[in-house]
């Protein structure tokens, strides 16, 4: 799909502009200026063609956070790949020194430039901006990115541009979209998440510090790896509830939250040099209270007692790993080192192989006989209030058409009485069907219900007839 790149100084609406055109609140709007660092994309659900915007980091606002020069190279790269660019201005503040210096830069770029005047309410205000004339931009818009004021003249403009460019690519355009495997990456702030992103994409594409708290967005980023289709979900680092600094912190944790829903698997990345913190357990227990598919990313191996050599290292880190984080025990792990792009491309061979392995559920007659068997083997112990054991009449295997892509089934286990399945006997039935249908990364979710004899047996005919 043609690209279009949203470009300005910080806080003049980029990402306002950014939201309404892709028809939802994606990239995070807030007063403080520098909010958005990466490259954010999004289709556009205004236009009528069908196109790719790109949000970026505001250029030129000398952010005293360190972060000015990488975003402005974000801006450039974006600027690059485009074909069309919203160079977007805050009408209210008039025409200041960094938009002039951004509008020569501009004019040298590759694609058309749409001069967007943004904060302009009222149409009878739109006189007193004429100053932005000398800007020497053919086209121009007044919009209010925040009431919606000319959007339709907007994405007039904006078809009148890539319409002819989208109709070159009819032929891609007219198939399925499809997004792949939606992969959300997670983890605490400086695990290298953003490392790890750009290492899989072999680009600089999300912004890499030191400082804790570089991402704020999550970033969707489109990958084919091997014949398959991903979507990378580059997604803020997660801090206690106590420790976040200010609203916009809140926000980005926010963010992270939905998109481990949204997503098909989450990527848990862990800094194995710094080793397993209370808040890696705090982020593997909301993925599995979401009841997500999981693989382990086992970050800075390089760093991980390098001395030694690598088997012993692997499993030393295995142990570490399945002690703190047992409870996500259906979780298999990749080792590598996103610094180096040390065995980072076996985490997208992981995902496949989770896909694949989650496709073949067992179909009804084989649950019923594996479970069966598990109950013949070792039969549920007779409680001692209720004065009774557990009984399994039936078993049947349900998956939620929204997680098609890597289905989670759920084993619905109609019972005599759902407050005899003890949790240990419930453990124990996922461990026989683990070993008899393995499915690595997949959780197993059982879902007991009561039900008397009588619903399953078949109905008697009377004597005589």
């Amino acid at each position: 799909m043609p690209t279009v790149a949203i470009v300005g100084r910080p806080n003049v609406g980029k990402s306002a502009l950014f939201n309404r055109l892709a028809g939802r609140k994606i990239a995070i709007v807030h007063d403080q200026p520098g909010v958005t660092r990466d490259r954010i994309a999004a289709p556009s659900k205004a236009t009528q063609t069908r196109c790719t915007l790109v949000d970026t980091g505001g250029i030129g606002g000398n952010i005293d956070d360190g972060f000015d020069a990488q975003v402005t190279i974000e801006a450039d790269i974006a600027m690059e790949t485009a074909d069309l660019i919203l160079f977007v201005v805050d009408a209210h503040d008039g025409l200041t020194a960094t938009d002039q210096a951004l509008a020569q830069k501009l004019r040298k770029a590759k694609p058309p430039v749409l001069l967007v005047l943004n904060k302009v309410d009222d149409p009878k205000h739109e006189s007193a901006f004429s100053d932005f004339a000398r800007l020497g931009f053919k086209s121009s818009v007044f919009v209010s990115a925040e009431h919606g004021r000319n959007f339709g003249r907007l994405c007039d403009e904006i078809d009148k541009v890539i319409a002819p460019l989208a109709a070159e690519t009819e032929a891609v355009a007219g198939e399925a979209e499809s997004t792949g495997i939606k992969l959300a990456i997670v983890g605490k702030p400086n695990a290298g998440k953003s490392s790890l992103v750009n290492a899989i994409l072999k680009d600089e594409r999300t912004i890499v510090s030191e400082i804790a708290g570089t991402t704020r967005d999550a970033v969707d980023l489109p990958y084919s790896f091997q014949g398959a289709n991903f979507t990378l979900i580059d997604t803020a680092g997660l801090r206690p509830r106590g420790k976040r600094d200010n609203s916009v912190e809140v926000f980005s944790a926010m963010r992270t939250e939905k998109a481990i829903r949204r997503s098909d698997l989450c990527v848990l990345v862990i800094d194995l040099a710094a080793g397993i913190t209370s808040m890696d357990r705090k982020i593997a227990q909301t993925i599995l209270e979401e009841k997500k598919p999981c693989l382990i990313v086992l970050n800075k191996f390089d760093l991980y007692h390098p001395g030694a050599n690598r088997t012993a290292r692997l499993e030393e880190a295995t142990a570490h790993v399945r002690k703190e984080l047992f409870f996500l025990h259906y979780a298999p792990f990749v080792a590598c080192s996103a610094k180096t792009g040390g065995s980072v491309e076996h985490v997208l061979k992981e995902a496949l192989k989770i896909r694949k392995g989650a496709q073949n559920i067992p179909g009804t007659g084989q649950l019923n006989r594996i479970l069966q068997q598990a109950f013949e083997d070792t039969p549920p112990p007779i409680d001692s209030r209720l004065k009774k054991r557990l009984k399994l009449y039936y078993a049947t295997a349900a998956t939620n058409e929204k997680y098609s892509v890597i289905p989670v089934p759920t084993i619905v286990l109609f019972v005599n009485d759902k407050r005899l399945c003890a949790t240990s006997y419930e453990a124990y039935l996922t461990n026989r069907y683990r070993a008899a249908h393995p499915a690595p990364g997949i959780p197993v979710i059982f879902s007991v219900r009561s039900r008397s004899r009588r619903e399953w047996e078949p109905r008697q005919k009377p004597q005589g007839h």
